[in-house]
C-alpha cells in the first residue's frame, strides 16, 4: 500500500481536470500554478497536431504521427482520447493510473470530451471551465498570441460557442478576466481538494487511526 493511500486502498492524489476554449487563457493559468506548486503533475497528453514555435516534445505534448497514435489508442495506452480541430489528442491511462498509486495530484489540460471520460474512471476527478470575459476578449487573445492563421482562429471561435456550453458539467468556474484573482481562484481550488475528507483520511490515516475517526 502507499504511504499516501489509506487501509480502504482510498487515493490521496487529487485529479485536476482543467478546460477552456482556446485562447481563454488556460496554459498560462496552468503553467503559473504550476511554477507554484511543484506537489501537481501535469499530465503531458499525446496529440498529432504539429508543434507551435516554442513548443517542445515531450514538455507541453508527446507529438506522435497519426499512425503512432492510432497504434497506442488500439493498444489500450489512453485512457481517452477526442478529435479536436481536426487534430488527435489523448491522455496516457499508464501515467495517470501510476500517479494515482503513488498519492500524487496530476493537472490535466483537456477538452470537454477528455474531462467526461476521466471522471467516469476516476470519480474523484475535479473539473474547472475556465470563462473568457467574453466572446469579444476571446478573439482578441487568439490574435494577440500570433500562434494561428484566420482561417484556424475563425475555426476557434465558432467552436468556442459549443465548448462553453458545456461548462455546467465541471465543478467550479473561472471567469479569467483579471490574471491575478483568476490565479488565487485556481489556487484555492486546489487547497480546498486537497482537504478534503477523503484526501486527508488516505495522507493521514494513521493519525485518523489514533483518534478514532472512521477512514
Amino acid at each position: 500500500m502507499s504511504q499516501a493511500q489509506g487501509p480502504n486502498g482510498r487515493i490521496a492524489g487529487n485529479i485536476f481536470l482543467v478546460v477552456a476554449p482556446s485562447g481563454a487563457g488556460k496554459s498560462t493559468l496552468v503553467n503559473a500554478l504550476l511554477a507554484k506548486d511543484a506537489a501537481i503533475q501535469l499530465s503531458v497528453s499525446y496529440t498529432t497536431r504539429p508543434p507551435r514555435p516554442g513548443e517542445t516534445d515531450g514538455r507541453e505534448y508527446h507529438f506522435v504521427p497519426v499512425e503512432d497514435f492510432k497504434a497506442r489508442r488500439a493498444r489500450g495506452e489512453f485512457l481517452e482520447s477526442a478529435e479536436v480541430h481536426g487534430n488527435f489528442y489523448a491522455t496516457s491511462r499508464l501515467w495517470i493510473e501510476e500517479r494515482m498509486r503513488e498519492g500524487r495530484d496530476v493537472l490535466l489540460e483537456i477538452d470537454w470530451q477528455g474531462a467526461r471520460q476521466v471522471k467516469a474512471a476516476f470519480a474523484h476527478a475535479l473539473g474547472i471551465f475556465i470563462l473568457p470575459p467574453s466572446i469579444d476578449a476571446l478573439e482578441k487573445r487568439l490574435h494577440k498570441r500570433g500562434q494561428d492563421s484566420p482561417q484556424v482562429i475563425a475555426r476557434r471561435l465558432l467552436a468556442a460557442g459549443s465548448e462553453i456550453a458545456h461548462a455546467p458539467e465541471f465543478d467550479y468556474v473561472i471567469i479569467n478576466e483579471d490574471f491575478d484573482r483568476a490565479l488565487a481562484e485556481l489556487t484555492a481550488i486546489v487547497t480546498a481538494a486537497r482537504l478534503r475528507y477523503a484526501s486527508q483520511a488516505a495522507r493521514h490515516h494513521e493519525l485518523f487511526a489514533q483518534l478514532g475517526i472512521p477512514l
